[in-house]
């Protein structure tokens, strides 16, 4: 739940700390005093867009926090990003933050680590459900309804999985129709790549050749230097007169015959006859290599010719050529490609097999909607029954289509019969905007109770409706708050009169003329002051005697309903 919003220069709001507890909490206040703006300034928490326009003016920027409780899944989510909360006593919460400064650049937080938008939306959807004050204009879009009905039901991750198998499906009737329509151009194509194949298997480059060849190339090419370079060297080593390697010998034999006769030149000789050694190896190595080292003119000319092709190859293709052996790999593999897409045969094999899996997972989803829809129809039908639409119903129609589409085999229609003995028609069709409203809060708060976020928000959702009715959706409210925490901004007094903590928004105005300053202000209302709001809220800017009773009895009835609602909790723990 909800446990504290703080908000600071945002649109009226300079500063703003607000603590939250559980149950069923109204917001009221004269028109444009800013009561939507908590909303907003939450729903930005969250992860909505935001742009400078947020800004109060003459601020840098706005700021806005909210500190939740969490739960399990929750936790498990922060947990595996490193985003861990704190614990308030043995309540662990998380903090979100959001800034927007005067550019429109935005910044946000979880728990003080820098986070992402879509990381805050992944949140807040685990936190909140927020029903706006225009969501009954926007259930009169089939789209919406499909969505709101899938989240409802849990069929969101099903619906997600047809949608993505319905593309792959659609991609393989485009192939085909590419390969019906443009199959000459990838003949073409197919010509050209198999020519060049030819070409480059009739080289047949390998991997590493390049290097292994200029390597040769540069021995055979200086051969003869390099046969008159180690005679020489392996001459003044041992074959020569007066070479290195007799006069070593010699030198050892001598220091040998001194070091006999003092001991103290053992180290000298120590130190020469390694060297002595070294030279003896040198030498048979020169002459292994003299005798193996032959001209090859032959063989120069024809690795003289193999790099010359390489070469010329690799500066067609306009590439290096150690690269010409991937190349031949590369273009083995777009042939292939071409050559199974341009067999039709496999085209519509593939696309045979893929519409088959999509409708597979589109049946099982249409057989789940059939089950929801029954039960979303029965539970909007009764809660119309107590909003003074008594005998009237409501349909979640499914409606069959001709072919599949991303969302499945049917499209979503709510259908509303406002009286016995009519038909239910679509609810884009249905005349009154008083039914339309309260249709709409039906849905909204059905689908609620429904929803695993312990926190909904309704946001002018009973704009329309009034009297009766009214204290029926505040009753309903109450109802929902037993089990979450309900935040609700209201015009209604039957509404307000259901919570069980009131919060009273309004706003103040400072300096004269130009300099003027409007601010909006926000605080908790006591008993005494829940009943002149709800007089207010009765008969406007005059508060009568009358209305005071009136506000009065209102009060004492809300909080009759809520102590039954109590009672008959425990009545029922008691049963059980």
């Amino acid at each position: 739940m909800l446990r504290s919003l703080s908000i600071r220069d945002f649109v009226i709001v300079d500063t703003l700390d607000l603590d939250f507890q559980s149950g069923f909490t109204v917001f009221t206040g004269e028109t444009g005093a800013g009561k939507s703006i908590l909303i907003d300034a939450l729903a930005l928490v969250l992860g909505e867009r935001a742009d400078a326009g947020v800004v109060r003016e003459g601020s840098a920027r706005a700021s806005i926090s909210a500190t939740f409780s969490t739960h399990a899944a929750l936790d498990a989510w922060l947990e595996e990003r490193e985003l861990g909360g704190d614990e308030d006593g043995d309540v662990r919460t998380v903090l979100l933050r959001r800034t927007v400064d005067g550019s429109g650049r935005s910044k946000a937080f979880i728990n003080g680590a820098a986070a992402t938008l879509a990381q805050l939306r992944e949140v807040g959807d685990q936190l909140v459900d927020i029903h706006g004050q225009h969501a009954h204009q926007q259930l009169l879009r089939p789209d919406a309804q499909r969505l709101l009905f899938d989240a409802h039901a849990g069929l969101t991750h099903q619906a997600g999985a047809v949608a993505e198998s319905w593309r792959a499906w659609r991609a393989c009737v485009r192939q085909r129709e590419a390969v019906e329509h443009q199959s000459r151009e990838m003949q073409l194509e197919r010509e050209r790549l198999e020519w060049q194949v030819g070409e480059l298997e009739k080289l047949a480059p390998q991997a590493g050749e390049w290097e292994e060849i200029q390597a040769e190339y540069n021995r055979l090419s200086h051969a003869a230097g390099l046969i008159d370079g180690s005679r020489a060297a392996l001459d003044a080593l041992s074959e020569a007169d007066g070479s290195v390697l007799s006069a070593l010998n010699s030198i050892v034999h001598r220091v040998q015959q001194l070091a006999d006769v003092d001991p103290s030149l053992r180290d000298v000789l120590a130190a020469l006859e390694p060297a002595q050694v070294q030279a003896e190896e040198a030498a048979h190595s020169l002459m292994r290599y003299v005798d193996r080292l032959e001209l090859d003119p032959e063989r120069l000319e024809a690795v003289n010719e193999r790099m010359q092709a390489l070469h010329t190859t690799a500066r067609k293709y306009r590439l290096p050529p150690e690269q010409l052996a991937d190349e031949l790999v590369t273009r083995r593999q777009q042939l292939d490609d071409l050559q199974s897409a341009q067999d039709i045969n496999k085209v519509l094999a593939r696309e045979a097999a893929a519409k088959a899996a999509y409708l597979t997972l589109a049946q099982h989803l249409s057989q789940a909607r059939k089950v929801a829809a029954e039960a979303l129809s029965a539970a909007v039908t009764e809660a119309m029954q107590g909003l003074s639409m008594a005998g009237g119903s409501f349909v979640a129609a499914l409606n069959p289509l001709d072919e599949g589409q991303s969302y499945g085999l049917e499209q979503m229609e709510f259908l509303v019969a406002g009286h016995a003995g009519v038909s239910a028609r679509p609810l884009a069709r249905v005349a009154s905007g008083g039914e339309l409203a309260r249709i709409s809060l039906a849905i909204s708060v059905i689908t609620s109770e429904a929803a695993p976020t312990p926190t909904l928000i309704f946001d002018e959702v009973d704009t329309g409706i009034g009297g009766a009715v009214a204290e029926v959706v505040g009753r309903r409210l109450q109802e929902l708050g037993r089990a979450r925490q309900v935040l609700c901004v209201t015009h209604l007094p039957q509404v307000a009169a259901q919570a069980g903590h009131h919060l009273l928004v309004s706003k103040e105005t400072t300096g004269d003329g130009a300099g003027s300053v409007t601010r909006s202000r926000i605080r908790s209302l006591d008993a005494a002051g829940r009943v002149v709001e709800t007089a207010r809220m009765l008969g406007g800017a005059t508060v009568t005697p009358t209305t005071l009773q009136h506000a009065e009895e209102m009060l004492a009835q809300g909080a009759r309903a809520a102590g039954g609602g109590k009672e008959g909790r425990r009545s029922r723990r008691s049963a059980g």
